[in-house]
């Protein structure tokens, strides 16, 4: 639909992070280090999950999807944020904004259902260690990945929708360094209590089944570790789970205290510092939380260097 039928304004002005001439180029470096780590980290754990045979079971399948899902977050969001410290005015199109608030929704929301699939893989790991491989069949691998990305589609449409719909009369100036839901929504002439409604029972859903799913897998995978006798065998299965863990905790924490709190709680300026962890810091750290901490991974590192100093 074009834009004129639905707002006045045809594009918007992305404020950016700061409006301090001296920080930008400083910035400006900083991300595009951030982009380039979250580039090679992810696209090396992909490359490594995909020429290493004894990594091609269920839990590094996700895995794998988890850095494909990180990798391509971060580049909807960081080359256009990139420009706001070098353009006097990082101008994005109607149609560009909705397009980068769909995919961003997409991934928010695929990061969040890819993440309590790894949770169920654990308790599968854990629980039921002897029919692993049998319950946690390709077919059933590969439906787990269709309801992943089915909820991208849903959050990504049913935001989107919310949001393209709304009319914006005169000021286009998104405070954010992206086009994001509640600075647009702030910005509309007739945004309603329905339109914020929306927003937040379509966040819940995102983060709230997912952690429902997650605090589940983990209260079954405790109580289960608690009945292993040996203290080594508690430790291996603890030391299975503590990168997952700590990449939820990352996600999950930084997006609720994003979305789940009212703006006259978080004002718009805090909010997008806030976001800057769940859009840039958690797909650069998620490759190095698994990679550094995972010794399945590190082996097959090892193993790629040999096979590449042998040629």
């Amino acid at each position: 639909m074009p834009a004129e039928n639905s707002s006045s304004v045809t594009e918007f002005i992305l404020a950016g992070l700061t409006d301090q001439p001296g920080l930008q180029i400083p910035l400006f470096f900083l991300f595009l280090g951030f982009y380039v780590v979250t580039a090679v980290g992810n696209l090396g754990l992909i490359t490594l999950i995909g020429l290493n045979s004894h990594l091609h079971i269920p839990m590094y399948l996700f895995l794998f999807n988890l850095s494909l899902i990180d990798f391509s977050f971060s580049t909807a969001i960081i080359p256009k944020m990139l420009m706001s410290f070098v353009s006097r005015k990082n101008i994005i199109s109607f149609t560009g904004c909705m397009t980068q608030l769909f995919f961003f929704c997409f991934f928010v929301f695929s990061e969040s259902f890819v993440l309590s699939a790894m949770a169920y893989d654990r308790y599968m790991a854990i629980c039921n260690p002897l029919l692993y491989l049998v319950i946690m069949s390709p077919q059933v691998c590969l439906l787990l990945l269709l309801g992943v990305y089915g909820m991208g589609v849903f959050g990504a449409v049913a935001h989107t929708g919310n949001i393209v719909f709304l009319t914006f009369c005169a000021d286009n100036l998104v405070n954010h360094y992206m086009c994001d839901i509640l600075p647009l929504l702030e910005l509309s002439c007739n945004g309603s209590y329905i339109n914020v409604l929306v927003i937040f029972i379509v966040v819940t859903i995102g983060i709230g089944v997912p952690i429902v799913a997650i605090f589940m897998s983990y209260g079954f995978i405790l109580s289960s570790i608690l009945h292993i006798s040996s203290a080594e065998g508690r430790s291996k299965a603890f030391s299975t789970c503590s990168s997952h863990i700590i990449a939820v905790s990352l996600f999950f924490g930084s997006g609720a205290f994003m979305y789940l709190k009212p703006p006259s709680i978080l004002p718009l300026d805090q909010g997008k510092v806030s976001s800057l962890f769940y859009t840039i810091v958690v797909p650069m750290f998620n490759p190095l939380i698994y990679s550094l901490r995972n010794k399945d991974v590190k082996l097959a590192l090892k193993r790629t260097f040999s096979r590449i100093n042998f040629s």
